[in-house]
């Protein structure tokens, strides 16, 4: 997965790009949490992958789907097996682009907007959502909080548990960058 993540990254990122403006992380953490009237359901991964470009503002992130880890083994099941049918879609992967990538020049903690294109459950849907970048002493961190509803991505739930698993998703986004070594 690493070798696709970096030539992905590379294709996505490296367009009349310089090394200094690409920043990777390895261990996004990613989590997701479900209110619904009879259960609270939250699961957690630090396997994302991620990359940004500061220059041209192109933002990249891919995880696979059954590295998400809850507090109960059946709820891992069927998360896996019966609604992100993981072994048919191993991956969730944002492709997108911040709006003013100009606006991250120097230190400083920035409110930022990406748009782009999640890929879940095989569907493709654009979304348009908020986040924060902080760059402190070369390093970078990004974090972003935002809602998915099932239905935009063909994630059934039976009736039989409609009211354990909410119909909008809270999914929460948080990274620490590296500058991208140079070759």
């Amino acid at each position: 997965m690493k070798r696709f993540f970096f030539l992905m990254a590379a294709a996505l990122l490296t367009a009349h790009a310089y090394a200094q403006d690409i920043y990777s992380c390895r261990n996004v953490h990613l989590s997701f949490f479900s209110s619904a009237p009879l259960e609270d359901i939250e699961a957690k991964t630090d396997k994302g992958v991620s990359a940004i470009n500061l220059k041209t503002g192109a933002v990249y992130f891919k995880v696979p789907v059954n590295t998400f880890q809850f507090k109960k083994k059946l709820m891992q099941e069927h998360f896996n097996e019966n609604y992100l049918e993981t072994e048919k879609y191993p991956y969730a992967e944002f492709k997108g682009k911040l709006a003013n990538p100009a606006a991250l020049s120097g230190d400083g903690t920035y409110d930022v907007t990406v748009e782009g294109t999640l890929t879940l459950h095989g569907v493709d849907k654009a979304y348009r959502e908020k986040g924060t970048i902080t760059i402190q002493n070369g390093q970078l961190t990004s974090s972003s909080k935002f809602k998915v509803r099932l239905v935009d991505h063909k994630i059934k739930i039976p009736r039989l548990v409609i009211k354990n698993i909410a119909e909008v998703v809270d999914v929460t986004v948080q990274a620490t960058y590296s500058l991208a070594t140079q070759k």
